[in-house]
């Protein structure tokens, strides 16, 4: 346990949060300030926010460290030719939930993760609108920040509490039918279930702090969505699955697009009938 971001148990950690914490700050001018949204060629948005955290990030990660390669949404043409050489990466989200940032809401976040042959070393979320900040990795540990000199352990539930319903976290936008058949699944098999919706990796949150009982994603995503929150899942005692039952990775491949996946306790008793309504 720590209780100081000086005594965390990476020594990049603590620079990475405050840089993440940076960049957050450079996006809160933006928000409801009725920025310009342009459209990209996958037709998502984006804003002077995303660029300016992008920036932010970008030159702060290399000042780090030149030696490990940035690969952020904001710039992510690089070819997979290059790619494959990298052993050691930061896959950024300068903004992530933008279609929530432009709508006002408070829940966008700036996810920052390292990997290491594939594998999430540790990741930072953040969110900009009330300076909470959650990080980890697995083997690591994991905590939540309300301010920069209070860190809080954190750790997943493997059953909901006596009088708590069993929460499945979900996309506020995104959903499709293999992931409403899943749903439906889990109300029939475990009973009433309490859904709830949030937007960009918060949901991976919510269950890395115990708020929450399953992420299933069954839409698409790509690997700067998931792989900051991935982390701090993975050092609360959480993982995540592929739909065939394998761990969740970031191989060098073409697509930057990422697998259908099910965040969960590690171990939960549950996670083979999960796995069986996921295949169906």
């Amino acid at each position: 346990m720590t209780d100081s971001l000086q005594n965390l148990p990476h020594p990049l950690l603590a620079p990475v949060i405050e840089l993440v914490r940076l960049a957050g700050e450079v996006i809160l001018p933006f928000w409801r300030a009725n920025v310009t949204v342009t459209t990209k060629t996958d037709d998502s948005p984006v804003t002077a926010a995303d660029l300016a955290a992008h920036q932010v990030l970008v030159e702060g990660l290399q000042a780090l460290d030149r030696s490990i390669h940035v690969l952020s949404e904001e710039d992510a043409d690089i070819p997979f030719s290059e790619r494959a050489k990298w052993e050691r990466w930061w896959l950024v989200d300068p903004l992530d939930g933008t279609k929530e940032f432009i709508s006002g809401s408070e829940e966008f976040t700036v996810n920052v993760a390292l990997i290491e042959h594939g594998r999430v070393v540790f990741g930072v979320v953040s969110m900009p609108t009330n300076n909470r900040c959650y990080f980890g990795g697995a083997g690591l540990g994991a905590w939540r920040s309300d301010d920069i000199d209070h860190l809080q352990p954190i750790a997943v539930r493997t059953q909901p509490g006596e009088g708590q319903t069993f929460t499945v976290v979900a996309s506020r936008r995104h959903s499709s039918p293999e992931q409403e058949h899943l749903l439906a699944g889990l109300s029939s098999g475990l009973g009433h279930l309490q859904l709830t919706n949030i937007g960009s990796s918060l949901k991976f949150c919510l269950l890395a702090e115990g708020a929450a009982d399953c992420y299933p994603r069954l839409a698409p995503t790509s690997q700067w969505d998931t792989a900051a929150a991935q982390g701090v899942l993975e050092g609360a005692g959480g993982e995540v699955l592929q739909l065939d039952g394998k761990l969740f990775s970031y191989p060098a491949r073409e697509s930057l697009l990422n697998p259908f996946f099910l965040a969960l306790p590690a171990n939960a008793e549950w996670r083979d009938k999960l796995l069986v309504l996921a295949q169906s």
